[in-house]
C-alpha cells in the first residue's frame, strides 16, 4: 500500500481515538459531577432542616421519652467514648498486622489465604459482628447489653479495613527507600518506624479517617452489642452501663418515639451527626494538609 494511502487512513484512526478520548472523558466528569450534586444536595437538606434548630442545651440536656424538648447528651457521648474506645483498641492491632503483612509475611499460600480471609471480612455485613457481640458478652459473659460490648464488636469490624488499608499503604512505598536505609545501616525494624511508616503516613490516616468515620455512623453494631438506651447520666464512663449512640437514637425517634417533637429532634439529630463525621473527617486529615503545605512551601 502506498504510503499516500496509509497516512490518511493513520489520522483517521488518530481522530476516532482522539475523540473516543474526550467522549469517555465527558461522560466520567458528567459522572463525577452528578454524583457530588447528589451528595451536596443531600447534605444540604439534612443541615438545613436541622441546624438551624439546635441549641446548646440540646447537645447536654437528658432525652425524654414523653414530654417535648428532651436533649442527645447521654447518646453523643457514648457514640464518642465507644468511638474512642474502639479505636484504641483496632489501630494498634490493625496497623500491627498491616505491617506483619507487608513487610515480614512470607509471599506463599497461606499468606494469601490470610489476605483473602481479611477482604472478606471487611466485606461482611455490620449486623453480623454485633450480632457475635451480642452471643459474647450477653449469652456467653453474661453482662449485658453495654458499652464495653459494642466498643469491642465495633474494634471487630474496623480490624479488617484497618489491616487491609494499612497493608496497602505500607506496600506502595517505594523498595528504594528501604534499600538506602539499609545501606545506612539501619535494623529493618528501624527502617519499618523511621522510613516506611513515615512514606506511608498520608495512606494510613485515610485509612484511620474512614474507619473513624463509619464507625462513629454505625447503628447495627451498637444496637445488638450496646444496646438502645443509655444510663441516663450525661458523663457516665462505666464501661458496663448500656452503650446506646446516637445512630441508635435517631433510629428509635424516626420508628418508636412517642413525643410530640420527635420529628424535629431527628432532624437535629440528622444533622449533628452528619457534621461530626464531617469534622472527624477534616481533623484526621489536618496533619497530612499542614504537612504537604509546609512542602510546597519550602520548595518554592
Amino acid at each position: 500500500m502506498e504510503e499516500s494511502t496509509v497516512s490518511p487512513l493513520i489520522k483517521r484512526g488518530k481522530k476516532k481515538k482522539y475523540i473516543a478520548d474526550r467522549l469517555l472523558t465527558g461522560v466520567l466528569w458528567g459522572l463525577s459531577a452528578a454524583v457530588m450534586i447528589i451528595i451536596f444536595l443531600l447534605l444540604f437538606r439534612i443541615l438545613a432542616q436541622g441546624l438551624p434548630k439546635i441549641t446548646p442545651s440540646f447537645l447536654i440536656d437528658l432525652p425524654d421519652e414523653l414530654e417535648a424538648g428532651g436533649g442527645i447528651g447521654p447518646f453523643l457521648f457514648n457514640s464518642f467514648y465507644i468511638l474512642v474506645l474502639s479505636m484504641i483498641i483496632s489501630i494498634p492491632i490493625g496497623l500491627g498486622s498491616g505491617i506483619y503483612l507487608a513487610e515480614y509475611a512470607p509471599q506463599n499460600r497461606l499468606t494469601e489465604f490470610i489476605r483473602t480471609c481479611v477482604e472478606s471480612l471487611a466485606s461482611v455485613p455490620s449486623i453480623v459482628f454485633g450480632l457475635f457481640g451480642y452471643v459474647l458478652f450477653v449469652d456467653l459473659f453474661d453482662v449485658g447489653l453495654t458499652i464495653l460490648g459494642a466498643a469491642v464488636a465495633l474494634s471487630l469490624l474496623n480490624l479488617p479495613v484497618l489491616t487491609r488499608v494499612s497493608e496497602e499503604a505500607i506496600s506502595s512505598v517505594p523498595n528504594e527507600l528501604r534499600e538506602a536505609s539499609y545501606a545506612l545501616g539501619a535494623t529493618k525494624s528501624k527502617t519499618i518506624l523511621s522510613v516506611v511508616i513515615p512514606a506511608a503516613i498520608a495512606g494510613i490516616v485515610t485509612g484511620v479517617s474512614l474507619t473513624a468515620c463509619r464507625a462513629f455512623g454505625e447503628s447495627a453494631v451498637i444496637l445488638l452489642a450496646g444496646g438502645s438506651g443509655t444510663s441516663g447520666n450525661m458523663w457516665d464512663f462505666n464501661l458496663f452501663s448500656q452503650g446506646g449512640s446516637l445512630p441508635v437514637h435517631l433510629w428509635y425517634i424516626q420508628s418508636e418515639a412517642l413525643v410530640e417533637d420527635a420529628r424535629e429532634i431527628a432532624d437535629k439529630s440528622a444533622a449533628i451527626l452528619v457534621l461530626i463525621i464531617l469534622f472527624i473527617s477534616s481533623v484526621t486529615r489536618l496533619p497530612i494538609w499542614l504537612k504537604d503545605f509546609q512542602m510546597r512551601k519550602r520548595s518554592n
